[in-house]
């Protein structure tokens, strides 16, 4: 574990042997599977990061805004479905029982987290820690070679926005949130299967509801203040004793104001009250059936 979280931390060490011409979409194979996860190349800029005070429903920890540069990376078309993450979950060449510097892979689930709202089929999985998250990327950084990792609050932004300025990627009128997402006016209470929205300008599916997405940085509610003159790929340093961690996007359960592209969400610990474990799982969340994860590849890989 120690090298994985070295490597998410230096988030960009060396450049790798990709040239301009490699960078476009592509499909990724999950190993052992005839699954495929759709990549989409997000190429950098600047942008906006946060949100205007004038922004209905705006916290205050959405300002003040910054102009941050954003590298290039990929980013999963889509959310991470319960298929794609039970091949990890399942693959014995793990060990739940390993030391934290090998791979490990989830412990058993003492209750079906998917609260029977979907599993198999396209369904987001669900319900799992920011350390499960970090987990899967880990074992798909082994399975195949290539560095995936969750993305940044501000990568996450910037591919969410696409472009825009406006308090959705689609505009100001929350009325078309319709089109775009899954959250609380249209879910009738359960998430569902991934893509079945319109994509944003850039072709990610579901960035808004459905479920919420960690991101791989702590939650500090004045880390935008706090930001200063270091806007070249910002983020909020990982440490994984600290609590708690941000994630963005909204879920199937949440209003139209938690969709926003600016807002920000911070984990808690009631999300695993009832886990009748002691001590309480590190993969698995009780109370957070609307929590999942989308992966990155960073243009330039590290070493």
């Amino acid at each position: 574990m120690k090298t994985f979280i070295s490597a998410v931390v230096c988030l960009s060490i060396s450049t790798s042997t990709l040239s301009q011409a490699n960078f476009k979409n592509y499909e990724q194979q999950i190993p052992g599977t005839g699954m495929n996860h759709r990549m989409v190349a997000v190429t950098g800029g600047s942008f906006l990061m946060g949100t205007p005070a004038s922004e209905p429903g705006r916290d205050a920890d959405e300002g003040p805004q910054k102009k941050v540069e954003i590298s290039s990376f990929w980013m999963g078309a889509f959310e991470v479905s319960r298929d794609e993450f039970d091949v990890f979950y399942k693959d014995e060449s793990t060990s739940q029982n390993a030391p934290a510097d090998a791979i490990t892979r989830p412990s058993p689930q003492y209750i079906d987290f998917s609260l029977g709202m979907g599993k198999e089929g396209g369904y987001p999985v669900n319900s799992l820690s920011q350390y499960a998250a970090l987990m899967y990327c880990r074992w798909l950084y082994q399975k195949t070679g290539i560095f995936y990792r969750l993305p940044t609050s501000a990568e996450w932004e910037y591919a969410c926005r696409a472009g825009s300025t406006s308090t959705y990627p689609f505009g100001n009128d929350a009325a078309d949130l319709e089109k775009y997402a899954w959250y609380a006016a249209n879910s009738s209470g359960t998430f569902k299967k991934t893509g079945q929205k319109a994509p944003n300008a850039w072709g990610l599916y579901d960035m808004l509801g459905n479920v919420t997405e960690w991101t791989i940085d702590h939650y500090e509610e004045d880390a935008l203040q706090r930001l200063g003159d270091k806007t070249k790929d910002p983020m909020v340093p990982f440490n994984p004793m600290r609590y708690p961690k941000l994630l963005k996007g909204g879920s199937y359960s949440d209003d139209a104001p938690q969709l926003r592209s600016g807002n920000r969400i911070s984990s808690d610990p009631s999300w695993n009250v009832r886990d009748p474990q002691i001590p309480k799982s590190k993969w698995w969340l009780t109370e957070a059936g609307g929590v999942g994860l989308r992966v990155i590849r960073p243009y330039l890989q590290p070493s």
